[in-house]
């Protein structure tokens, strides 16, 4: 069993603030998670606000408590013993006009209610991202992407925490976004809220119709009926990667050329529907679904000579 990271006098403190039974210690993640896999968390806490992520934050680093953010739960490979430190799932949070243009929505706003809301009011720009997973703030963090348009590109601006408590405004030129990176992975910053652009006088009936098609595209090539945590690798660059000739410039398209659709580690899947989702099939570990990922990235690497990228971010495998 893994050493606990939290001190009690943190824990003390943390309770007095927000109450003994906002603050859960050993708290399962696995039913957080879509994976539905991994362990517990030292102390689990689930801010209700901007105020209460941003002044736990603060109670941490005066402690010397790591701090972990769990938002929507996809996207994520948490550990089988689990997360040390303060794990934060926040939730609930709001979505407010911010301009003419402009949309801001919290942190733990899932996208699709951030996306319901802009097509209720007749505001374009996020609706073909009906069906993602997760919440703004995981979206921003790994810059989610849907087809050939990735979250940042829509981005204003960014009010992020740092680890010490500090707040700051970045505009999105600063964010370092990239292809399922931003800068948050480099400095541990945590998002408070983003700022998204969008444009106003929009028919509801319009955009609805392409948030259905985007949902249909969804159903049609992901295993949604199956715990997964979405695209497990980036798709390699042909600019910096040579792709065999007759292969497309897919992780999913390699996966499947290696023979790897369909095959099994314990009890995580290699999906028969996408080969760049791995399933759990009932029974798997966290252990068994990082197996099946590393052997998909070593056949093709071996197979191909060409190296994925995970998509997906392990938790808790530093130790």
């Amino acid at each position: 069993m893994a050493v606990m990271s939290v001190s009690a006098p943190f824990l003390d403190a943390l309770r007095t603030r927000f109450g003994a039974d906002r603050c859960r210690e050993a708290a399962p993640l696995a039913p957080m998670t879509t994976f539905k896999v991994g362990g517990a968390a030292d102390v689990l806490f689930e801010p209700s606000s901007s105020a209460e992520l941003i002044e736990a934050v603060t109670l941490a680093a005066s402690h010397g408590v790591p701090v972990r953010v769990l938002g929507g739960g996809s996207n994520v490979l948490v550990a089988d013993a689990g997360l040390r430190g303060l794990v934060l799932r926040p939730r609930g949070g709001e979505v407010h006009p911010a301009g003419p243009t402009l949309v801001r929505a919290d942190a733990a706003v899932t996208i699709n209610g951030l996306v319901r809301w802009t097509i209720n009011r007749g505001l374009a720009g996020l609706e073909a991202w009906a069906g993602t997973p997760g919440t703004v703030g995981g979206a921003i963090y790994g810059n989610a992407h849907w087809k050939s348009v990735n979250i940042g590109d829509l981005v204003d601006s960014v009010r992020l925490v740092r680890p010490n408590g500090a707040l700051l405004h970045v505009p999105s030129d600063r964010m370092e976004f990239g292809y399922d990176d931003s800068r948050l992975k480099r400095t541990g910053e945590i998002v408070v809220w983003a700022a998204f652009m969008v444009q106003p006088g929009a028919d509801p009936e319009a955009l609805r119709a392409v948030a259905r098609e985007s949902l249909a595209f969804r159903k049609r090539t992901q295993p949604l009926a199956s715990p997964s945590a979405g695209c497990i690798f980036m798709n390699p660059d042909p600019a910096r990667q040579q792709i065999p000739d007759g292969i497309p410039a897919s992780a999913g398209a390699l996966i499947d050329r290696a023979g790897l659709k369909g095959v099994v580690h314990g009890g995580a899947q290699v999906s028969p529907t996408h080969a760049n989702f791995i399933i759990n099939t009932g029974t798997a570990t966290a252990a068994d679904i990082a197996a099946l990922i590393d052997r998909c990235r070593d056949d093709v690497r071996t197979r191909f000579g060409v190296t994925l990228q995970e998509e997906v971010v392990r938790l808790g495998f530093d130790g």
